[in-house]
């Protein structure tokens, strides 16, 4: 992706966002030079990859295979495994118009999205086979808002704004937009996108820069060459 254009995204994201009532917290509107100045205070934000991320799975065609996400605020993986501290994450995402986010689970993390405002959230679901795999034969249950609902394989669930789904480890799903632009939010446990994000096809989970312009804000990506 050039950077100009993820840019773009992010000023675009922005003022989605604050149309639905919410608003970034202060980091994120750090310029680059801000953030390395303010590196040493920033560690917690930095080591839990809280901040913008934009990606189009390393397939280059955003608009039709990608996703806006900005991670509020992340815990520590091994606070989660010692069973007490900060073991919880929570995220704002955009997904845009039939913008599709691939198919995907998660090995530790459990998570509730929830259509924050705009359109309707496609849900699209499938069980896991005896090895993990994502199964063509079997469904689950998840909870919505509370309510179990059982779902068989490639069970798509419409969210309204205000609903929410439950998925957990094994349950596999794919999102999208559908009739406009969907402001989604996500709790959950810890979040570790480098190592915790599971997809059926092969595919990258961060976009290549083409750094044709400087960058507005920094991704979460861009922390370890921007700010070592």
């Amino acid at each position: 992706m050039k950077r100009s254009r993820i840019n773009e995204i992010m000023a675009e994201a922005d003022d989605l966002i604050r149309s639905h009532g919410f608003t970034l917290p202060p980091f994120a509107y750090w310029t680059p030079e801000e953030f390395k100045a303010r590196t040493d205070a920033a560690e917690h934000i930095i080591q839990s990859r809280c901040g913008w991320d934009i990606t189009d799975y390393g397939r280059g065609a955003f608009d039709r295979l990608g996703l806006f996400l900005f991670t509020l605020r992340n815990g520590r993986l091994a606070d989660l495994q010692s069973g007490g501290g900060m073991c919880y994450a929570e995220k704002l995402l955009i997904a845009r118009q039939d913008q599709l986010s691939p198919m995907h689970t998660h090995v530790i993390k459990a998570e509730d999205i929830i259509n924050r405002g705009g359109a309707t959230l496609v849900v699209e679901l499938f069980g896991s086979d005896d090895a993990g795999r994502c199964s063509n034969d079997r469904g689950g249950s998840v909870w919505c808002d509370g309510i179990r609902v059982d779902y068989g394989p490639g069970q798509k669930l419409r969210l309204a704004p205000g609903e929410s789904v439950t998925l957990l480890p094994g349950d596999w799903h794919a999102f999208w937009g559908e009739g406009g632009d969907v402001l989604i939010g996500e709790v959950s446990t810890v979040n570790d996108d480098e190592m915790d994000n599971i997809f059926r096809e092969p595919i990258g989970r961060f976009a290549r820069i083409d750094e044709d312009v400087a960058p507005t804000h920094l991704l979460v990506s861009d922390y370890a060459t921007w700010l070592s």
